[in-house]
């Protein structure tokens, strides 16, 4: 019973610091956006896997190295990950139809309608798994960020075919709360 007790508990603290950690990459990506406009529509999906790509890769290699040249942490790159994440999940629901520009209310409600699908989805899996991502070392997320995008690049090799296993947009999901998951555990560590 206290188990129990305890797992709704860290269930709640999980979904209140998603929100904390989406709210901080939403106000970076729409600021962004105000400045830039969407000028990341004309990229494909293998573009945004490469800018998750070069994220992901150096936050493994300041992981490794133990140093870093440029003074921008790896909170800012899982951020990046997060946003360039729901930015593919945006291009995959929208495609290459219509206007390039979208305005800002309708790039909020996108933005906000994969977000919630995805926490919904983090929930689900969460509460299966039983909170298991707090024992996790923040490395294991960028290695299972790394590993997923190696499957987008595997199933975009197959065009867009997977035979048994979930698709791009899945992948997409699982990134963003990969990063999550690291940035409440970095921020965990500043407290």
């Amino acid at each position: 019973m206290l188990y129990k007790l305890n797992i709704t508990i860290l269930i709640n603290q999980t979904s209140t610091q998603f929100d904390h950690v989406i709210n901080k990459c939403r106000h970076i990506f729409l600021s962004k956006s105000k400045d830039y406009g969407t000028s990341w529509r004309v990229m494909r999906l293998s573009s945004i896997a490469d800018q998750i790509f070069i994220k992901a890769q150096r936050i493994r290699t300041i992981e490794e190295n133990g140093s870093m040249q440029i003074n921008e942490g790896i909170e800012s790159e899982f951020m990046g990950i997060v946003n360039y994440c729901v930015i593919g999940l945006i291009q995959m629901e929208l495609k290459e139809e219509g206007n390039l520009d979208i305005d800002i209310d309708t790039l909020t409600k996108l933005y906000d309608k994969h977000v919630l699908e995805t926490k919904t989805l983090m929930m689900q899996k969460n509460h299966d798994y039983g909170e298991a991502w707090r024992d996790m070392l923040v490395s294991t997320f960028t290695d299972m960020i790394l590993m997923r995008l190696l499957r987008i690049r595997q199933i975009q090799s197959s065009n867009g075919q997977t035979i048994m296993s979930e698709g791009i947009d899945a992948n997409f999901q699982d990134m963003i709360n990969y990063g999550v998951f690291a940035l409440i555990h970095l921020n965990e560590k500043v407290k």
